[in-house]
């Protein structure tokens, strides 16, 4: 009886224990699933957080973008502040400096105030005289008349003088043989001018459309403005004529001329594009609100005269700059557009202005000063450069030269950015990240400058060469036809190739009208009215 009792509590407690490791199975299985959902919580809210970020730091970009200064100009040297390239160099004391580069760097002079007989040479003066009445020019004590002994300048001042408006009438004497006009033959004979209309049945001449194309392309006027003016002088003339002018000359006269300069542009072994949007209302086929597109190519860091070409495509497509540059065969530095790798012939040099811009970009909001930050670091890698680059340019040395200090001082800088690139591990779809992308992507051709000393470093003079359409594209908004967007494109490389010789704008485009260029004239004969023509230089210098 016993034994059955012992038994019977040794099956109870077995079955206890079965009871006990099936409940502790059933707790180990929900502790699992309750580290594994704390672990997905945990793994979601670290994503949130980063997604929080990248938010966070879309906003603040945003939010510069809009309030913030538009200079990427940084301020590095703050009071108690290290430079991180500083800081290395104070660490490494104990090797040889860089020559030249820091103090060429920080070493500013002030450009010279000009004075005043420099602001007014070149301007005609008219003398007013000042002078006393007749009667006072008797001496009160002895009433002997005074004599003329000086003068003394009191004042100058700038007097604007209006333009004025008239009509030319051309008139045509007519002669005839008073003996034979009863004659079956009277002899009659007309006089006729040298100088064909710069356009048939119009009022229009070199003077005012040269003043019109200067209003709008050089001084970013829209028509419907000089419409008013035209008004203030006593002339009605709508902008709808103005636009004719404008499209015709540019067709027959500025056209030749731009083919020139195209053709030399294609001769050339270093060249800058970029693009920008404009919109064109009347393409065929597509609707008033697309996206069109204006280039700008221009010549390099050569030292041979400068050449800007604008041209309009509606597209975007690297085969636009295909078509343009076919026959180019060289260096072409642009920004990180993969469209111009359907250039045939080119080496790429990508701009580190870009790249600057990138990484500037991806500075958290108040870190600008934070050398930990990753961002920061590039930024001072870029900084790095262009403080060598501007350096050498200061030197005024030769191309040759050049190549040598570049592959001397800016490849260990290259190698150790690009040494810190592959170091980077940033937050997804961050600006970093996009930045780390768009440098890695590029990095072939961020390197390629150092080939030639003739390469440029950046894109800016390109991105400069474009900025005055951009300006002119915030007052007039758009173009109203494929015509007028191919005209603009005519006329604001003959403007922009007129500022890069310093010649006045007004007078070289009068002065191209004056002589009619046309298709049918040889490279001979455009070179007469090219800008780096002496005889241009000397009508029209500013």
């Amino acid at each position: 009886m016993a034994r059955g009792v012992r038994d019977l509590q040794l099956q109870e407690l077995k079955d206890t224990i079965s009871q006990l490791n099936t409940t502790i199975s059933a707790q180990t299985t929900v502790i699992v699933q309750l580290q594994k959902t704390l672990q997905d919580a945990e793994n979601r809210e670290a994503e949130h957080q980063k997604r929080e970020a990248v938010l966070q730091e879309q906003i603040d970009y945003l939010t510069k973008k809009l309030f913030g200064a538009s200079s990427e100009k940084r301020h590095d040297e703050v009071e108690g502040q290290l430079c991180l390239f500083d800081e290395a160099e104070t660490l490494q004391s104990d090797e040889p400096p860089i020559p030249d580069i820091e103090t060429i760097v920080k070493e500013h002079k002030r450009k010279a105030k000009s004075t005043l007989e420099e602001k007014l040479k070149g301007i005609p003066v008219e003398e007013v005289i000042v002078d006393i009445p007749d009667e006072e020019k008797i001496c009160p004590q002895c009433g002997t008349p005074l004599e003329y002994i000086g003068k003394e300048l009191i004042r100058r001042e700038l007097e604007y003088i209006p333009a004025k408006v008239k009509v030319k009438e051309y008139v045509s004497y007519h002669y005839g043989c008073p003996e034979c006009k009863n004659t079956d033959e009277p002899y009659i004979i007309k006089a006729k001018t040298d100088k064909q209309p710069l356009m048939k049945h119009s009022l229009a001449s070199e003077s005012s459309v040269s003043w019109m194309i200067y209003q709008k392309y050089g001084n970013a006027l829209p028509l419907y403005r000089q419409e008013k003016d035209w008004k203030q002088y006593g002339i009605e003339l709508s902008r709808t004529t103005m636009a004719n002018w404008i499209i015709y000359c540019s067709k027959h006269y500025f056209d030749p001329l731009y083919q020139f300069f195209h053709r030399k542009l294609l001769e050339r072994n270093f060249l800058m594009a970029d693009e920008t949007p404009v919109q064109v209302l009347k393409e065929p086929g597509r609707r008033a609100e697309s996206k069109s597109y204006m280039w700008v190519y221009r010549t390099g860091e050569d030292g041979l005269p400068p050449i800007i070409l604008y041209g309009y495509s509606e597209t975007r497509a690297g085969e636009n700059a295909k078509y343009f540059l076919k026959g180019f065969d060289g260096y072409l530095e642009c920004d990180g557009y993969q469209g111009y790798n359907k250039v045939p012939g080119i080496t790429r040099c990508c701009c580190w202005a870009h790249v600057r811009r990138y990484l500037i970009d991806a500075i958290p909001k108040g870190k600008q000063y934070d050398y930990t930050n990753p961002a920061v670091q590039g930024v001072q890698y870029c900084n790095k450069l262009f403080e060598i680059e501007d350096s050498i340019n200061k030197k005024h040395v030769s191309y040759e030269e050049r190549y040598k200090l570049r592959l001397q001082k800016e490849k260990p800088v290259l190698e150790a950015f690009f040494e810190w690139l592959d170091a980077q591990n940033p937050i997804k779809s961050s600006r970093l990240d996009k930045a780390v992308t768009y440098i890695s992507n590029r990095r072939e051709f961020l390197t390629t400058y150092l080939e030639d000393g003739r390469c440029s470093f950046s894109n800016n003079a390109s991105e400069n060469a474009i900025r005055p359409f951009t300006v002119g594209r915030k007052n007039w908004l758009f173009s109203d036809s494929p015509a007028g967007a191919t005209a603009s494109a005519t006329i604001y490389s003959i403007v922009e190739i007129a500022k890069a010789h310093d010649l006045n704008i007004y007078e070289y485009i009068k002065y191209i009208l004056s002589k009619r260029p046309s298709k049918s004239w040889t490279d001979e004969q455009f070179e007469t009215i090219a800008p780096w023509n002496q005889d241009v230089i000397d009508s029209c210098k500013r």
